[in-house]
Order: C-alpha cells, then structure tokens, then sequence
C-alpha cells in the first residue's frame, strides 16, 4: 500500500482553485496518476486531518514539445478536486 505522501503530491494553487472553487469548500490536489478516489480521500483527510465529502479526477494527457530536432511528450498527470464536508477547511496561506 502506498503511504499518503505518494498518493497526494501537492496542492495546486490557480486562480480558478482560489477564486471559484475555494468558496464552495472544494480544493484542488495533483495526484498520482494510478491512484482511485478511495485512496486519494483516505490520503486527504489522513494528511490534512479534514473529513471529505466527495472526491472528482480528471487525466491531463501529455502534450507533445520539441527540441531542435527531437520530439518528446510531457508526463500524463492527474488531479483531483476534493469537496469537503460543511464546517471543515485547509488552512491556505
């Protein structure tokens, strides 16, 4: 079993995370890209001692970038927007 800290790589700060879906009690978390919404709220609230109420992934596929003459892609990454139960927050500085 992977730990916490694995499951859940950071915090992703954006303007829509701070703006549009701070208010709401929803936060925005880049995540390993083989982890399911089980492990990932267990690793949320185990970490940030908060009780979470739903978990939503999305995939960001890799784009394509080129160096002078070689093509390559950057890595597939995965995020997850973690709603929290009414009452709990993370402290954001």
């Amino acid at each position: 079993m992977k730990s916490s800290y694995e499951i859940v790589k950071a915090m992703l700060r954006t303007e829509k995370g701070s703006l549009v879906l701070l208010p709401h009690n929803k936060y925005v978390f880049l995540v390993d890209t083989r982890a399911n919404k089980i492990e990932i709220k267990k690793a949320v609230e185990e970490i940030y001692k908060v009780k979470v109420a739903d978990v939503n992934t999305l995939m960001i596929r890799g784009k394509k970038r080129r160096l002078r003459f070689k093509e390559g892609m950057t890595p597939d990454r995965k995020k997850a927007v973690v709603t929290l139960k009414e009452g709990q927050k993370i402290g954001v500085t």
